[in-house]
């Protein structure tokens, strides 16, 4: 990356500092702190500048800073037009960062004339003084030169006084570029005043919403002022006008005014939307719904309470209808616009630095293997001279020449030489371990920063959506207060990218669907306005996406009849199903309950888009219902696509990845858990048949030797839309994070199959697809080619001894956790003591260590559970907590503990010795 690649990552940052702070000072002349900012990023500007040799920019940057100098201290004050001058001098900075670094000379030479005359304009205001005669008479504050050249007009009458050019030659074609600046910030003020009408209408009172709509509003006004598009100047200073009043108290905005506020929005949105080729069409096909527009605006701003429709009387529009009043546009409902692949991936400074911090460290620890590989060919030299003594001596020995054989002075040399080479291969290793991990180490902190510098901020993809749900509920005659949680939830840009579709199909069919009219939730007894929640976490490694309503809830029973009525399956098995397996009907494709297609919904193609959707990012979706109180859709996504987080297991003698998001549950099964009914081998799991298979036959593997015929089954529960299998594999290998290697695509699809990733040794391993290996056990039932499972085709050895670990920090559970697999020990984690008291009510362990300080039930109450409980008296207990009191100690030893251990002995063998005392070693007795 060049240096001007460099200055103009950092003039993008420091250009959106001087605009935030400049918009802050407006409001508040008086902030310190943001004039304090300003100063500060003008001056990082120049000195930037200065490096990369602009010195047109220095010029600029700094009669810039001696403006935020001279407002410091009191000697100048920021009004409205300073500001707007301001404004200029940094849309042109920032638009350095919108031409590539060879081209930027090139353009500044370009853009002389506009530096040269604004940093004159900036000179004048920092030196202009009250005493100097050039306050102004009714204001007493200093006047401000009018910027020479800030319209597009002024620009191009503007004399041409480079060097070198005749009066003939290519116009400047500066004004291109600011007019894709324009629309860049038009984009982004309408994104803010959609957001905060929104707001507006749920608290009409809200002097945050209004004060930055009138802001918003003033911003696109002296934008377009500097490209001379006079309709957008007129329609921008109406909405000013508008959110002045209301900040004033002269007007109460309701829904009628809200609408033709945001039917403005949409005209400014539109025209940001807009290429260089296509906007004079656009301003003149949409020139009279503008001025509609600001007729309407100045109309209610100038004290009216409604607005009036053309054509109707103000009775007539002051009664409130059903449907929303026509607007200007033909659109009635905004969809989120899927976005074209972005060619680029725009980072923080901050981010940036990181990267560059750790490439810095491989640079480093790269630069050691050339040292490494010399002091290893030392050694080399010095194994070849002694082997070439060794063999002088061994001829010597043979041919009997006993004058020539060798004395204890040659003897001990050769002794001290290899003594020599053992030392040094010694210290290689210490060596070599230590450059493993620091590699290790940097690799994984490399990794991790790139991961995290691909995320992005969930609100990044939710900003259309309350203005959809806003426009769709008023469409169907709806009250809806509609809630993102976790905006702030970093996703995968390419993972949300896939499911925005989805997202949108779901939120619109809980509007059709789900939400009743507010005479029906009166009527059930509940508020009239419904509440729509869109949510995002992060759960147990995953991302989670949730579409909840309280709704009305799915009738499953019309549900049922929908599908007999269908034909899809059997009415006697229909009457069968329970509630999950009815619901997975309503992905299937072409099928909708809605009798009559709509606007909305009824088309029966959403929720199987949604399917296919969360299907491609190797994700699940579930969904829950309650008559009468609403309706859950849930979607268990990959953070992101290039990792997955896997199950390693052994099939055969070979390693293969199971994505967690894709399993449902992992089993140990003993010989006498498995039942067999018509020569169908089953087991029971959570009330629920399970059929059993094993993992050699869908592969199509060979069979194994003889094994213990008391070993344990490992078994991965899998699902698809209709049945649930549990697959037996050989071993559990373990937990680990797989980069993704898509396979070439002359071998298209392998069955069962989905992807590769590469262990840490260099091992390949296969990604399963899980869904397409479920189909792959459908065909072998249909086939009636199941086979049966006995013991010997299981080679995983006798039951290891099991521990349960509890603890609320994931960093102490994986330290235990490793510490005692390490020593062979089958070990299970629980998230706190009521996640570790159903796990153990569940599954049999030999040992429990739990913390003290837990959430829902703390350790204490933990042991006090288990002592109480016949079953557990006899389970040993072994309490590891930070606390290192004596009445701690006490309290954990008079609950029931055996042991009680403070964290510090994961430093040393005490606490595997104290399992040991315990329950003896990992093997069973």
């Amino acid at each position: 990356m060049s240096m001007l690649d460099l200055f103009r990552m950092e003039a993008e940052n420091h250009c959106a500092t001087l605009s935030d702070n400049l918009l802050l000072l407006e409001n508040n002349p008086g902030d310190a702190d943001a004039l304090a900012s300003l100063m500060r990023a003008a001056h990082s500007l120049k000195g930037a500048a200065r490096i990369v040799d602009l010195s047109a920019l220095v010029g600029l940057t700094h009669a810039m800073e001696d403006i935020f100098v001279a407002a410091q201290e009191g000697r100048l004050s920021l009004d409205a037009d300073t500001i707007d001058l301001l404004f200029t001098g940094v849309d042109l900075l920032g638009e350095t960062a919108t031409v590539t670094g060879e081209e930027l000379p090139d353009w500044l030479e370009q853009q002389r004339y506009k530096v040269e005359q604004l940093e004159e304009s900036y000179r004048n205001l920092a030196s202009a003084a009250p005493a100097a005669g050039t306050a102004d008479k009714e204001t007493g504050k200093p006047k401000t030169p009018s910027p020479p050249a800030t319209a597009a007009k002024d620009e191009q009458a503007a004399p041409d006084t480079r060097q070198g050019q005749e009066k003939d030659a290519a116009p400047d074609l500066s004004a291109l570029s600011m007019m894709d600046l324009f629309r860049q910030e038009v984009e982004g003020h309408s994104q803010a005043l959609n957001d905060n009408l929104l707001l507006l209408e749920q608290d009409p009172s809200s002097t945050a919403a209004m004060t930055a709509l009138m802001r918003a509003a003033h911003s696109i006004k002296g934008a377009a002022r500097i490209v001379n598009l006079e309709p957008v100047v007129n329609l921008a200073h109406a909405m000013e006008d508008l959110f002045v009043a209301g900040q004033e108290g002269r007007l109460v905005p309701d829904s009628g005014i809200i609408d033709r506020l945001l039917a403005g929005v949409d005209l400014l949105a539109d025209l940001a939307r807009q290429n260089d080729s296509g906007q004079q069409q656009w301003m003149d096909a949409n020139l009279q719904a503008m001025t509609d527009l600001v007729q309407a605006y100045r109309a209610v701003a100038a004290s009216e309470k409604h607005l009036t429709p053309a054509g109707k009387s103000p009775a007539a529009a002051s009664r409130r209808s059903t449907e929303p009043e026509p607007v200007p546009t033909t659109k009635t409902a905004v969809v989120p616009e899927t976005r074209a692949p972005d060619q680029s991936l725009r980072i923080s400074a901050e981010g940036l630095n990181r990267l560059m911090g750790l490439a810095g460290e491989v640079q480093v620890e790269a630069r050691w293997l050339p040292t490494f590989a010399l002091k290893m060919l030392q050694l080399k030299h010095r194994q070849d001279k002694i082997y070439r003594l060794l063999n002088n001596h061994l001829d010597t020995l043979y041919f009997g020449n006993h004058a020539a054989m060798p004395d204890e002075n040659n003897v001990r040399s050769l002794l001290r030489g290899m003594d020599d080479c053992r030392k040094l291969v010694n210290e290689c290793l210490v060596e070599i371990e230590d450059h493993a991990r620091r590699s290790t180490e940097i690799s994984h902190h490399l990794h991790q920063e790139v991961i995290a510098n691909r995320m992005r901020p969930f609100s990044d993809w939710t900003r259309g959506f309350p203005r959809m749900v806003r426009d769709i509920a008023r469409e169907l005659g709806k009250e809806v207060q509609f809630e993102i949680v976790g905006a702030d939830t970093l996703v995968d840009r390419d993972v949300l990218d896939k499911i925005e579709s989805p997202l949108n199909h779901l939120i619109r069919n809980a509007l059709d669907h789900g939400i009743e009219s507010p005479e029906e939730r009166r009527q059930a007894g509940k508020p009239e306005k419904a509440t729509l929640r869109l949510e995002a976490r992060h759960s147990a490694g995953m991302l989670s996406i949730v579409v909840s309503d309280d709704g009305r809830g799915i009738d499953l029973e019309k549900l049922r009849q929908t599908i007999i009525a269908r034909k899809m399956i059997a009415e006697e098995v229909a009457r069968e199903l329970n509630e999950t397996e009815l619901l997975e009907f309503l992905f299937l494709p072409n099928f909708s309950t809605r009798e009559q297609v709509s606007k909305i919904s009824g088309r029966g193609v959403g929720l199987d888009v949604v399917h296919s959707a969360v299907h491609e990012v190797r994700g699940i979706i579930r969904t829950s219902t309650n008559a009468g109180r609403g309706t859950t859709f849930e979607m268990q996504l990959p953070l992101t696509l290039s990792v997955t987080r896997s199950l390693l297991v052994e099939i055969c003698g070979e390693d293969y990845a199971f994505p967690l998001v894709a399993i449902d549950h992992v089993l140990k099964l003993r010989p006498e858990n498995v039942k067999e009914v018509e020569g169908r081998q089953y087991v029971t799991f959570n009330q629920e048949r399970i059929g059993l298979i094993s993992a050699r036959q869908v592969l199509e593997k060979g069979e194994s030797g003889e094994s213990d015929p008391e070993a344990t089954m490992p078994v991965l529960v899998l699902s698809d839309r209709h049945n649930r299998y549990g697959l037996i594999v050989d071993a559990f290998i373990g937990i680990r994070d797989l980069v993704v290697h898509s396979l070439d695509r002359r071998l298209q699809k392998i069955q069962d199959v989905n992807a590769a990733a590469i262990l840490e040794d260099g091992t390949p391993v296969l990604i399963i697809d899980v869904e397409d290996m479920v189909r792959s056990i459908d065909h072998l039932i249909s086939g009636n080619r199941i086979q049966r499972i006995e013991q010997e085709d299981l080679d995983n050895g006798g039951r290891m001894k099991r521990i349960l670990v509890v603890d609320d920090s994931i960093t102490v559970r994986e330290v235990e956790r490793k510490m005692l697999t390490a020593r062979g020990y089958d070990v299970r984690v629980a998230v706190d003591g009521q996640d570790g008291w159903n796990t153990l009510r569940k599954e049999p362990f030999d040992l429990l260590i739990t913390d003290v300080d837990m959430p829902r039930m703390d350790g204490i109450e933990l042991v006090t559970t288990i002592r109480g409980n016949k079953e557990f008296q006899m389970l040993p207990i072994i309490i590891v907590s930070y606390k290192d009191r004596q009445e701690d100690r006490n309290r954990g030893l008079e609950a029931g503990a055996d042991y009680y251990l403070t964290k510090g002995s994961f430093q040393d063998e005490t606490l595997v010795r104290a399992v040991e005392e315990l329950i003896g070693g990992p093997d069973p007795d």
